[in-house]
């Protein structure tokens, strides 16, 4: 047999195509699919599927937010198995956000144990907390067993499911949603409902209405949380027209007075979706790394409530100066997004303006209250239906218990009966013989009752044949047919519906709006009141102290200022290399070998009562790089800085002032030069003496001044390079100390005056035997 296969024949079991084409078909499928089933709502009722699945298994469950509450672990069970087979923790997350009154603004679900909370800790496990429907989902479903919304199958077609929920209110808008899909996002936040219902109210009145007129009824945003909204109105109206925009939000605090002149900052309410726990951490972090010197402490003295504390440093610091410093480097302020990417009519995806999401939900209720009109009057049409053979068998009742006792088909003999003739009947082919009369009767052609009329008298308790029972039903159809003609108007006309749905809306707001418990706007808006900088000697008192840095880099900061010449205490093999008196308002300049400037908070230094720290660990300095010198930051003073090639230029200090750790390159090097030289300048010329002893004074004017770069030669050597450069007053002589640390002047220097770029001469008698003019 094997003989006999054709290798070049295809299998048809298999199915050749193009790569590109086979993964990109598949990935599409995978895209729509994470897009319509996972994470975009839909603008109808705010709802993705899997939180309308564990709602609609909640009413399965008869959970009522009047009834008892179920084991979470039952109901995200019942999910899974029914409705959504996927994993039952990601259920659970989704069901106890539901339930977080400070991640949802209406929580859809009441639960019953530890949920969570804001400070970020996750809810208990299923098999702990229990859960139940509040009013604002029953108000989602309100409709459902009317034929209010399309249903589905299941996953696996043993049961059916709602497509979406009648949504009694606009929950897309009142909870907001957040999802991140493939290639496309949404994040709406959350609102108020008495607002919301005010502005589908316009919206009824006006279908025209403008997006700028529908501010005046939602201004922002109503988070959980609370927080002041600092947005101008014009960019809120841009991102409410577009569907795309953010919002500044900041935490609510002020200022408690704790008397004598003390004070502190109390936060009550913080930003949404940022937890405390989280928050507090990075102030702390704050305060360790002195990113806010004029912050002191923080405390968390938060119960029910949000209470963080924030102590500053000095109570001559400004609130407002401080509370500005906060909102840039912590979350105390952030920015909340809005992306209204939402899925119309629960098939297309797109971004949506206020106006047009609110039009969906319209558009929806309208629908609704169709499906449900329309199931109303089939109701109606049938419990008529009903009525009307009741009367009838109250007419004829003694016949009607005759043909129940004595008949063989008491249902068709009822139904077949002329009760307008009680013993006349039409012709038939057919005879129908009633032991009744013991005679043979003609069928009649059509019958006089229907089947449903029929089954219902034969259905007739014993209690209910009463003569008074009659005059029940006559009211009961006279009501019913009264209610029938009114759907019959409800339904030919759009202004009766629009009256209609406008009445459910005020309803609406009746419930859940501003007088209701919780219904009331949180979130405020504010000025953003932005803070200008303002110079440390503002913020925090001026004190002194003396800097000490060692040989090997360690540098610490001494209270007050001290004897420079008195022993300090250093490390084994370290020795002193810089010390001099500062103010706790100071920058200090640290410029290094590799051309470098570093600039270091003097606050910042750690304290003098141990050996300090490396300095090394406080600016990203190089392990290769060596510190050249420490200067106090002076602004509007100018530098003279050179590199051991003899290379050098004039440089501003406000120029040379780093505002990261990795410093501020300024003096460029080339080959193996390195920085040397960095000396505040002060006078009108400039002496340099290279490593041959030979010393050139030349004008300072001859030096540019640059920002940065490698500057100019400044004297010209033949072997070797630069080993000093000071600037001084040629009118005042150059000074140095020689060997016995006496101070010597050179007054006449006209024997080393020359050009820039110059030789010069050997140095004065007396030099220093290190070439250094200090």
């Amino acid at each position: 047999m094997s003989d006999l296969i054709d290798d070049n024949v295809p299998n048809p079991s298999e199915v050749s195509e193009p790569l590109r084409r086979a993964i990109g078909e598949r990935y599409l499928t995978y895209a729509l699919s994470t897009i319509m089933h996972r994470a975009l709502p839909d603008a109808r009722d705010g709802l993705k599927p899997v939180h309308r699945r564990i709602l609609y298994a909640m009413r399965e469950l008869r959970l009522s937010s009047s009834g008892g509450f179920r084991k979470s672990a039952k109901i995200s069970g019942d999910v899974m198995g029914n409705y959504h087979p996927h994993g039952d923790a990601a259920i659970y997350d989704a069901m106890a956000r539901l339930a977080q009154d400070f991640n949802v603004r209406y929580p859809l679900v009441d639960g019953q144990g530890n949920f969570g909370n804001i400070d970020g800790d996750n809810p208990a496990a299923a098999r702990y907390t229990e859960a139940r429907m509040t009013a604002a989902a029953e108000a989602l479903m309100e409709g459902l067993a009317e034929n209010a919304v399309d249903f589905r199958p299941n996953y696996d077609g043993t049961l059916e499911e709602p497509v979406v929920f009648p949504a009694a209110f606009p929950n897309l808008l009142a909870n907001g949603s957040s999802g991140i899909a493939v290639g496309m996002a949404t994040n709406i936040p959350p609102h108020n409902i008495e607002e919301l219902v005010g502005a589908c109210l316009h919206l009824i009145k006006s279908p025209d209405a403008r997006d700028e007129t529908l501010l005046q009824y939602v201004p922002g945003p109503d988070f959980p949380t609370g927080g002041v909204i600092v947005e101008p109105r014009e960019s809120i109206a841009e991102a409410y027209r577009t569907g795309r925009g953010a919002f500044r939000l900041r935490c609510k605090w002020e200022v408690e007075d704790l008397g004598r002149g003390q004070w502190q900052i109390v936060v009550t309410e913080i930003p949404y979706q940022v937890q405390k726990s989280k928050l507090i951490e990075k102030i702390a972090e704050l305060i360790q790394t002195k990113k806010i010197p004029i912050l002191a402490d923080v405390r968390d003295e938060s119960a029910d409530d949000v209470r963080l504390v924030l102590e500053p440093r000095a109570r001559t610091v400004d609130p407002n100066v401080l509370m500005g410093m906060m909102f840039r480097n912590s979350d105390l302020e952030l920015r909340f997004s809005l992306n209204m990417n939402v899925l119309i009519d629960g098939l297309t995806p797109k971004v949506c303006s206020l106006k047009e999401v609110l039009r969906a939900f319209l558009d929806h209720r309208r629908e609704v209250l169709q499906r449900r009109s329309r199931h109303r009057l089939e109701k109606i049409d049938h419990r008529l239906e009903v009525l009307e053979g009741f009367i009838i068998a109250f007419l004829n009742l003694d016949r009607v218990i005759d043909i129940i006792r004595y008949d063989d088909d008491p249902k068709r003999a009822l139904m077949f009966e002329d009760w307008g003739k009680p013993h006349a009947r039409a012709t038939s082919e057919k005879d129908y013989v009633s032991p009744l009369t013991a005679r043979t009767i003609p069928e009649a052609e059509e019958p006089s009752l229907s089947e449903v009329q029929a089954e219902a008298i034969l259905n007739m308790r014993l209690r209910s044949l009463r003569r008074l029972e009659e005059i029940e039903l006559i009211r009961e159809r006279d009501a019913l047919m009264e209610e029938r003609a009114a759907l019959e108007d409800l339904l030919d006309s759009e202004k009766l519906q629009w009256a209609a749905i406008a009445d459910q809306l005020r309803d609406v707001r009746k419930q859940f709006g501003a007088s209701s418990p919780g219904g009331a706007r949180r979130t405020q808006f504010a000025e953003a009141g932005e803070v200008e900088d303002v110079p440390l000697e503002a913020m925090i008192e001026r004190e002194p102290l003396t800097v000490i840095c060692s040989q090997m880099g360690w540098i610490r900061a001494m209270s007050g200022h001290i004897d420079l010449t008195r022993e300090i205490k250093f490390k084994d093999g370290d020795g002193p290399r810089f010390a001099f008196h500062a103010e706790t308002t100071d920058k200090l300049l640290v410029f290094a070998s590799n051309g470098r400037f570093y600039t270091v908070g003097a606050m910042n230094l750690p304290g003098g009562r141990g050996m300090g720290e490396p300095l090394r660990l406080m600016v990203d300095l190089p392990n290769e790089a060596q510190i050249v010198d420490i200067l106090i930051h002076k602004p509007g003073r100018k530098l003279l800085v050179a590199s051991s090639a003899g290379d050098g230029f004039v440089v501003s200090e406000d120029e040379v002032v780093a505002q990261t750790r990795a410093g501020k390159q300024v003096l460029n090097l080339s080959g193996d030069a390195r920085a040397l030289v960095c000396r505040p300048v002060s006078g009108d010329h400039v002496a340099c003496v290279g490593e041959n002893r030979k010393v050139l004074v030349f004008p300072l004017d001859e030096l540019p001044e640059m920002a940065r770069g490698k500057g100019v030669r400044l004297q010209k050597f033949k072997d070797g390079g630069l080993s000093d450069a000071i600037t001084f007053a040629l009118a005042d002589g150059l000074s140095w100390h020689d060997p016995a640390g006496r101070t010597r002047t050179e007054g006449d220097l006209s024997e080393w005056l020359a050009k820039r770029a110059s030789a010069g001469r050997m140095a004065p008698r007396g030099f220093p035997r290190d070439n250094k003019f200090t």
